[in-house]
């Protein structure tokens, strides 16, 4: 009989490609992660690892093994859906991983929804860059995600994963508050943005100011810097931060415009100046869990709070 534990580390190695990794992953030691492979080979009967330089390598006997190990995993987690489906009350622990804006505007409402819904529920929430987040619930590091997809940037799809979209948030241009009556960030230009905003794309008018955005490589980078050229200029980006908190602080204190999407506000009144972009672009906010995993209630329930939480903060208030 093959152990299911063992086959876990099967499964965990073929999606993290080292033994460190998912000594890492699991807090084992690369050792104690070799030997438990080796005596799934033995439980098997056939070679299951090669050694390919200083990294194993999976035979093809291994890889039929890891589907079969997949569909055992999956069918575990669905047998514990359907015990806690079978009880009154809604319990146990979920795991979510989160991008930034997502956890300052949706999850603290969601949370507290939970509290008084569910008292006997844990959360526990991490922030993540939605692709690794994807990635981590995919390998059941995390039962459920929350992740974001930015216009003309589709996420490459998961067949282990589902998605159950959250929010439309609009993206706009942001300015210093004071950027139509001579701000400190060439104010000129900045007029001429407020002014004009249906004259061709506002952007346009920004061409010549400092920018801050995401690092690059992002997809919000990406959409920006593509968004910029569109309009006929590459932005001159002279801070560049994962932190939309710091691009805020940096566009009201009056050194760089740039493009902040709704959820940022949580709701709250806008501390800078926003203005519309053509077309109204929005990024898609979604969940995803693994497909086992979506009727357990525990994720029903986070799903149901973070939906109404979503709707609560769909945009900023208007002063």
């Amino acid at each position: 009989m093959l152990d299911v534990r063992r086959l876990r580390l099967l499964v965990e190695l073929s999606q993290r490609g080292t033994l460190a990794a998912v000594a890492e992953a699991l807090s084992y030691s690369p050792s104690s992660v070799s030997q438990q492979l080796s005596q799934l080979e033995r439980e098997a009967g056939v070679p299951l690892l090669v050694q390919v330089g200083r990294r194993v390598q999976l035979t093809p006997q291994a890889e039929v093994l890891v589907e079969h190990a997949r569909a055992v995993l999956d069918r575990l987690e669905e047998a514990e859906s359907d015990v806690a489906r079978s009880l009154t009350t809604v319990g146990g622990t979920v795991r979510i991983a989160v991008f930034q804006s997502a956890a300052h505007a949706i999850v603290p409402q969601a949370l507290t929804l939970l509290r008084a819904e569910h008292p006997d529920l844990r959360v526990e929430v991490t922030e993540r860059e939605p692709e690794l987040a994807l990635f981590d619930v995919a390998a059941r590091d995390f039962d459920l995600v929350i992740a974001e997809q930015y216009p003309g940037h589709t996420r490459a799809h998961r067949d282990d994963l589902d998605r159950v979209h959250l929010a439309a948030d609009v993206i706009r241009l942001a300015l210093p508050p004071d950027a139509a009556s001579g701000g400190r960030v060439a104010p000129p230009q900045a007029t001429r943005i407020e002014a004009t905003p249906d004259s061709g794309s506002p952007l346009a008018a920004a061409s010549d100011l400092p920018w801050v955005l995401e690092p690059a490589g992002t997809a919000s980078r990406e959409w920006a810097e593509q968004l910029c050229r569109e309009a006929g200029f590459e932005p001159d980006v002279r801070f560049e931060t994962a932190d939309l908190m710091a691009h805020i602080r940096l566009i009201r204190s009056g050194n760089a415009v740039g493009l902040l999407p709704d959820l940022v506000w949580a709701g709250e009144v806008p501390n800078v100046a926003l203005i519309d972009l053509p077309g109204h672009p929005q990024r898609e906010v979604f969940s995803s869990t693994r497909l086992a995993a979506a009727t357990r209630p525990a994720v029903v329930a986070c799903r149901d709070a973070l939906a109404r939480a979503a709707r609560a903060d769909a945009a900023p208030r208007r002063s």
